[in-house]
Parts: C-alpha cells; structure tokens; sequence
C-alpha cells in the first residue's frame, strides 16, 4: 500500500492521466500503457453500477496490481448504489473513484447516466456526497463544458459549485458541449468545437479545486500549455493509437523514455500469462498496435498483428524483429546520407 501512496504524492503538483475508454482502456491496455510512464493514472472503462452489483465483481473490476495509480469509472445516478460500488472499489484496492458525468450515448442516456447529468446538479451532488460517506478515497467528477441548451460558462460554474459544496473539490473537464439529440458519441468527441479558455476561467475563479482538462489534446508541447493554467491534463484517444505520447510526458518528471523494444520485452511475460490463462491472444494484440507509430515498420507491426493475423507468441517475437530491422535499416541510411 505504501508504493501505491507514493505513486499517487507524485502526482499531487500536476497529474496526467488516460482517458476511460469504452472497450479501449481495458486491463490489458492499462498493463500496456503502464510499462510506458509509471506516474500517469490510468482509468477503467466506465462501469455502471448495474453490472458490478449484478453482473459479477470480478469480472468488472479485477485489474493488474502493476496498473497503480488507477481510478474506477463508475455510471450510475442512483446514490445507494454508486456508495455501494465506490466502497467495494476501495476494498479491491483502487486508488480513487469517479463518476461519469460525460458520456452523451443514447444507451446510457435512457439510464439516467453520463452528460444528461448535467441537468441535474442536485441530484449529482446527492450521489458525491453518499460515495464519498462511503469511503476515505478520492471521488471525482468527470463532465463536460455544457449540454444542448445549457452551454454557458454561468450554468458549467452552477454546475460545479453545487457539486463542490459536498466536499467534492477535483474536476475533470471536457472542454466541449455534448449534444445529446442530433449528435453521435463519436461527433460529440469531434463536431462541437473546443472551448478550453472556459476550463482555464474555471480554475482562475475555483483556485481552491483541482482542476484537470480533456478534450483534443495530442502532444506533449500541448500538455505544457494546458498545465500553464489548470492542474492536470486527461489525454483522450491519442494514448491509445500513439502510446509511446505517455513514455514523452515522463519529461515531466525528469524520467529517462524508455525503448519500445524494451517494452515489448517487459510486455510478453504478460501476454504468455494472459494466453495461459485462456484468452484470446487477438484481445491482448490490438492494444499494442499503434507501439511503433510514426516509424518505419509501424505499417508492418499492424499488419502483422491485425485482423488475427498474429495467431501464436512467435507471430509476434517475428514481428518484433521484423521492425527492429526495418528501424536499423532506416537508422542506416540516415547515418549514411549525413556522411556524404
């Protein structure tokens, strides 16, 4: 418990994190996603409440004890069972919990969970206040700039200042409106523009909460820039296709990038073990896809680890050292062209 302590003091000054990502940030991926950087906090996909106290614990909640930090998202609007949820989370170990207030899909709309929340404030507040009675961990809220027809800064800052009165003070937020009716998932991460000036103005007027921000952020230079005027930054889908972005942000704590190759090194004991134990060796493949982006090979390693290609260990220790010759050859003939 005590490296689990430190991890999460470290990242007390400024905090990087990883989105939760529905069917993305699985424990596989996070297992993946730690061997980069060891003091960004990874999040669960989203969970509902329903699934955990209905649909088996285990299964939604279970994770790797290398994933630290790590926060449990959780869905959900009814208060009884989000306090029952986030105690059990405590209890399996997790280092903080975390309530969706973002998620703009149909499916979770008709449950009363995600961004429609939004318009409900007091009912939010109700649901922080019962969770964290239940517990001596963090519980955050993540949530959006606005949604449909409330998209001023005024009814964002309504929003948090009723939720903060429980004692509630850290705050994820997307830097853009979700529109509920009109708008696919997908859309609402892309159609309505960024607004991150009003998550600055935020902090500015709260300098008393934590303030982190999400929302179309790619590069390390842009992190530099947010952490200027917030607390902590969320990256989104980058981290997925582009992971080594996370072994990049250990700039920040002077921390030496670590070799993609040495990773993959660190990565397969897991993978025989995960294999070992039954599953599907395609499941652990597609989140190490994007290890090699923007190099030369990266085309090879997805092809050769896509679509079921990859069908045993060795499939994947060729493809290793398929790119680790394509890279050598490439370092080569740069090497070459600066001598004549």
């Amino acid at each position: 418990m005590t490296e689990i302590n430190n991890n999460v003091e470290k990242i007390n000054d400024f905090r990087i994190s990883v989105a939760p990502m529905m069917d993305w940030t699985t424990k596989d991926y996070r297992f993946f996603a730690r061997l980069f950087n060891p003091n960004v906090v990874l999040y669960t996909e989203m969970v509902t409440t329903g699934a955990i106290i209905y649909g088996g614990a285990n299964r939604h909640l279970d994770f790797n004890k290398e994933e630290h930090p790590i926060v449990l998202q959780l869905g959900g609007s009814n208060p009884q069972e989000l306090a029952t949820c986030t105690k059990m989370a405590e209890d399996w170990g997790y280092d903080e919990v975390n309530l969706n207030v973002g998620c703009p899909s149909d499916r979770v709309q008709n449950n009363k969970i995600g961004a429609c929340l939004m318009a409900e404030p007091n009912l939010v507040a109700e649901c922080i206040h019962s969770m964290q009675k239940a517990v001596s961990i963090p519980v955050t809220v993540k949530h959006r700039i606005g949604i449909d027809d409330m998209q001023s800064y005024e009814e964002m800052l309504h929003f948090v200042d009723t939720v903060a009165a429980t004692g509630c003070t850290h705050f994820i937020v997307h830097a853009r409106i979700a529109i509920l009716q009109g708008l696919s998932p997908k859309e609402n991460r892309e159609v309505p523009p960024l607004r991150y000036e009003d998550v600055y103005r935020l902090k500015q007027e709260r300098r008393h909460l934590t303030i982190e921000i999400n929302g179309g952020i790619k590069t390390f230079d842009e992190t530099q820039q947010h952490l200027q005027h917030v607390d902590g930054v969320m990256i989104g889908r980058e981290a997925y296709h582009n992971p080594y972005l996370l072994a990049e942000m250990g700039q920040l704590w002077n921390l030496e990038a670590p070799d993609r190759f040495e990773i993959m090194q660190q990565m397969m004991p897991y993978i025989h073990q995960r294999v070992a134990e039954g599953a599907p060796l395609s499941i652990i493949t597609r989140h190490i896809l994007g290890l090699f982006q923007n190099l030369p090979g990266a085309r090879k390693w997805r092809q050769a680890l896509s679509g079921g290609n990859a069908k045993t260990i060795n499939d994947i220790e060729n493809a290793i050292q398929n790119i680790q010759a394509a890279m050598q050859r490439t370092e080569d003939y740069i090497r070459a062209q600066k001598c004549d």
